[in-house]
């Protein structure tokens, strides 16, 4: 892997039927449905064809899914009570939801219903231990590996929110295992690090089974994510240079870390959040109250000398951000990455001057053609692989999901 630069690294806005085979099979295919009558015949019903069974799984799958979300979304709006900053958000979210329709309908569509997806892969024992896979169509070879940790304000992530991502890497021979975790009021952050963590471990033991290559496996967290996804990745550390002898998976087999639009110091972050919507109070039972902030704040953590000896078990981390992001400051991670390579870590930051915190993740990639993030993520993961960099430089560009002036629209009444 190229060497990490210590070098800030900012990137512009831009906008941007004769045969006798088929004879002989058809013969066959005859017999089967003569047989197949007989059988139904003597039963007295006709088997459901295997399409109409795997329907019906898709549909009661949505509707659990469903289910799910809003008895979550209800609960927590029992917790919230009455407070204005979030209302508005959560209206202006319905709004920048109805806008970006066209493309979410679309991936919805392809999450459902493509055969290359795997969804709800169970991983643990507790509730929201689930997973998805997106595959490539080719898994001839095995593939890269990135295991992705959604956002969401550790209140609305759910692992279908990667399924755009998991889409567009699948199409670059790059597998994506998005990661679904108990979010509050359901669990407080330790579940959700140890959800997490229980994730990434069991990727990195089964992904053989799925086309994956062990040897080749990436973690990326997005917003919450990114803050659960680090927490995880110092907790890890710690143990190995521990000598814990209990751990399941092995931080070497992460290749590098990918951190979006993170927040990895909160004791910075709680008034900010207060002041957005996410209430002090909401936001300290969440994190376990404020005696525990230090312990869940990445960047604070890393600077403990206690423990020095595991910050070289680190593997690479590139963290991204967006310089006009509201909802988490580009400083986040600016602070974060000098905290890194204080100790001695190998980081590098990239901005992205006038990028929100939705248009890196959601905009930019809805609004298909080039991507400087997805471009340099796909370039970390497929280096020293000649065959795959050959073809990432023919791909055609990724296609449109929605029109230009609903996107433009979507960006100015975001909440996020």
């Amino acid at each position: 892997m190229a060497a990490l630069s210590d070098r800030r690294r900012v990137f512009p806005a831009t906008d941007a039927d004769d045969h006798p085979m088929a004879e002989s099979v058809s013969n066959n295919n005859n017999n089967l449905r003569e047989k197949t009558r007989r059988v139904a015949g003597k039963n007295g019903h006709r088997p459901r064809p295997v399409r109409q069974r795997s329907l019906t799984r898709n549909i009661e799958h949505v509707a659990a899914e469903t289910y799910l979300i809003t008895r979550l979304a209800f609960k927590l709006l029992q917790y919230l009570g009455i407070g204005y900053r979030w209302i508005t958000k959560f209206l202006a979210l319905g709004c920048y939801a109805m806008l970006l329709m066209p493309g979410f309908l679309q991936v919805a569509f392809y999450y459902f219903f493509s055969s290359k997806v795997k969804r709800s892969i169970v991983y643990g024992d507790q509730p929201r231990n689930r997973l998805d896979l997106y595959l490539p169509v080719d898994i001839s070879e095995p593939k890269p590996v990135l295991i992705f940790v959604t956002g969401g304000a550790w209140i609305i992530g759910y692992k279908a929110w990667g399924s755009l991502l998991g889409l567009q890497l699948a199409e670059r021979d790059i597998i994506v295992a998005c990661i679904d975790y108990r979010n509050f009021p359901q669990g407080t952050i330790s579940d959700m690090v140890n959800d997490a963590s229980q994730g990434i471990s069991f990727v990195i033991n089964n992904i053989a089974n799925y086309g994956g290559d062990p040897n080749r496996i990436y973690l990326m967290g997005q917003s919450a994510g990114a803050h659960i996804s680090s927490c995880a990745l110092m907790d890890q550390a710690i143990r190995e240079s521990g000598k814990e002898e209990s751990v399941s998976w092995s931080i070497s087999q992460i290749k590098a870390y990918f951190g979006l639009s993170g927040g990895y110091n909160l004791l910075g972050l709680v008034d900010h959040f207060h002041n957005r919507g996410l209430y002090r109070s909401i936001f300290l039972s969440i994190m376990e109250g404020e005696q525990s902030l230090k312990k869940f704040s990445p960047e604070i953590k890393i600077q403990d000398p206690c423990i020095k000896y595991s910050i070289p078990l680190l593997p690479p981390i590139f963290l991204f951000h967006g310089t006009a992001d509201y909802s988490i400051p580009s400083i986040a991670s600016e602070r974060f990455a000098n905290a890194l390579k204080k100790v001695g870590a190998r980081a590098e930051l990239i901005l992205y001057e006038g990028k929100t915190h939705t248009d890196l993740f959601l905009q930019d990639p809805l609004r298909g053609g080039k991507d400087d993030l997805f471009e340099h993520v796909v370039a970390i993961i497929h280096f020293n692989d000649t065959v795959a960099l050959a073809k990432d430089a023919t791909a055609p560009p990724r296609r449109r999901f929605v029109p230009e002036i609903l996107l433009k629209l979507a960006r100015k009444i975001s909440p996020f």
